[in-house]
């Protein structure tokens, strides 16, 4: 088989159940429901963190972010500008380098948020291109971070452009892969990174530019936003993906092209988690399972739907696969390959995912049915098939049962650097500003 070209495109804080193929309430996504529609679905996939920099690296290694310190981060955030430790280390094995060090172009078009130069970035762990944002959060006209500064980047240099954000990432995805299809054609595979900040705060659609200079301030937009313009974020992403995948089809490339779509985490205040609860920063369900997609028509059968769980590092290891790249033996993979379930959408291979989060102390292990939970120093234990919504504890009648999951994890954890005594967590908002969930 011809070695794919491979799109990854990552969301950003984009709920379990907003887009329309895994049920939302509202038309915005009709692109990425035909990508859904003509490619396979799963059911049960999670991200590797409910925050978004922790997943990213697992993204970018394809291996448990908790072995790297900026990991540690809940998330990376501005004050560590200038770190030469709160970064991707640029000596670490990336999925972009490993493909560009097999003959693939590579590119980030999106946001990184990997720590700073110049100690760190994109440039420097594989990407051959790089447009975005270097930061977690940024307003979407202005392209300032949290603390007022620009922050938009072509390759290592501050760049400018006057535009909406969701739009300038969709249109630079579309130029790369123009410029790519003659390569493409002759035998040049390429690697494209699209990561959208949408549908991130600031509230901000393509008809927002004034609200700019009102949160210009504070970005995470404490006293604004609704389901309404947070669903239109959506759909100007959607929209975008829709140039992507039509460039795509212009150049004769979209079938021979794997595109993966999914989001960092689950969803922040106003999305759409149903039937799961939580969302960003806990490790119940709404925090941690997110949509994934998968179009290849290649390789892909039409209307698959899978249950098979799998979490970020797992598609990273998946693309390496499909690319027919081995891991550096000095780094070997956490992530397991979904290849074998994407060419049959029935077969399933047993997968336990683990978690653990400095934020309230928590704790999760998925394996098979059952998930151990622990959140604030409490032990839990759910039946997830019978229960998504976490509401019905089992340990006290299957104490053997949550045993034996509270081992594992231990285990597992026991293999893994434990948390620094200086990790941060950065809280956007607390129960001062809105009730908990």
């Amino acid at each position: 088989m011809t070695r794919p070209n491979i799109i990854f495109i990552v969301a950003d804080d984009l709920g379990f159940a907003d887009l329309g193929c895994y049920g939302g309430r509202a038309p915005v996504s009709p692109v990425l429901d035909s990508l859904a529609a003509n490619g396979m679905r799963f059911t049960q996939g999670y991200s590797n963190s409910p925050v978004c920099s922790p997943t990213r690296f697992a993204l970018m290694t394809a291996r448990y972010q908790y072995r790297l310190r900026g990991a540690a981060e809940e998330p990376i955030n501005s004050k560590s500008k200038g770190s030469t430790t709160l970064g991707l280390p640029p000596e670490h094995p990336t999925l972009p380098s490993l493909l560009q060090g097999a003959g693939y172009r590579t590119a980030l078009i999106g946001k990184w948020h990997l720590g700073y130069p110049p100690a760190f970035g994109p440039l420097k762990s594989g990407y051959e291109e790089f447009f975005g944002p270097m930061s977690g959060g940024v307003d979407y006209f202005t392209h300032c971070s949290s603390n007022g500064t620009h922050d938009l980047y072509f390759g290592e240099r501050e760049h400018r452009e006057d535009g909406y954000l969701t739009d300038l990432i969709s249109h630079r995805a579309v130029d790369y892969v123009n410029r790519m299809a003659p390569g493409a054609k002759d035998g040049t595979p390429f690697f494209l990174s699209l990561h959208y900040t949408a549908p991130h705060w600031p509230w901000e659609t393509r008809d927002d530019e004034a609200l700019a200079q009102e949160v210009k301030n504070n970005l995470f937009h404490l006293h604004g936003g609704n389901i309404h313009t947070y669903r239109k974020m959506i759909q100007h992403m959607d929209e975008g993906i829709g140039w992507l995948v039509d460039a795509l089809r212009a150049q004769g490339l979209d079938r021979d092209t794997l595109v993966v779509f999914t989001s960092d985490n689950g969803g922040e205040r106003f999305s759409d988690n149903w039937p799961l609860v939580g969302g960003k920063m806990d490790l119940t369900e709404g925090g941690i399972r997110v949509p994934w997609i998968a179009h290849w028509p290649a390789a892909i059968a039409p209307g698959g739907v899978s249950a098979q769980q799998c979490m970020t590092m797992d598609w990273s290891a998946t693309m390496l696969d499909a690319a027919g790249v081995a891991a550096d033996d000095r780094y070997p993979l956490d992530g397991v390959s979904m290849l074998p379930v994407l060419r049959d959408g029935a077969h399933r291979f047993h997968r336990p995912l683990h978690w653990r989060m400095n934020h309230r102390d928590q704790r999760a292990l998925r394996d098979g049915d059952w998930k151990y939970l622990r959140v604030d120093g409490n032990d839990y234990l759910f039946n997830i098939p019978a229960d998504e919504r976490e509401r019905a504890n089992l340990a006290a009648r299957e104490p053997e049962r949550i045993a034996a999951l509270r081992a594992a994890w231990e285990a597992w954890d026991a293999t893994m650097p434990p948390i620094p005594a200086d990790a941060t967590v950065s809280l956007g908002y607390s129960v001062k500003d809105m009730p908990q969930r």
